[in-house]
């Protein structure tokens, strides 16, 4: 129990020493543009899994694209991604293409995932 509230104390400690807004790139949170998101990476997000938020809170499951190249410009905050797309678990690209809205959507690390209590979305029926 003592260490835990020792953990706590140092946690809050830390943040009023260490301002959060002029924090490097690499200590920001995970999410961001699809740029910032692989360039914190040594590999530059070569083999890593990434999704767009917004799938999970969509309720789509299991979808996520595997980086396989990558070029960054202005310091990992524009650039390009190459990769092969997974869409709730099937593999959908054969060969390497473009990723497409990594400026426009909020990216993450791993694969999307669904929400507890929820189902998946399913195709809206016509009336």
């Amino acid at each position: 129990m003592s260490a835990r509230i020792n953990a706590n104390a140092f946690a809050r400690t830390l943040k009023k020493l260490v301002p959060t807004k002029g924090l490097p790139p690499v200590l920001k949170p995970r999410c961001g543009n699809l740029y910032e998101v692989l360039s914190r990476t040594p590999t530059g997000g070569i083999g890593m899994e990434v999704h767009q938020t917004r799938w999970s809170e969509k309720n789509i499951p299991n979808c996520y694209w595997v980086v396989t190249r990558s070029q960054f410009k202005l310091q990992g905050t524009h650039g390009k991604a190459w990769g092969r797309l997974h869409w709730k678990g099937v593999p959908i690209s054969i060969k390497d293409e473009i990723i497409r809205g990594s400026l426009k959507y909020t990216w993450k690390e791993g694969r999307s995932i669904q929400k507890a209590g929820t189902s998946p979305v399913k195709a809206k029926t016509e009336l």
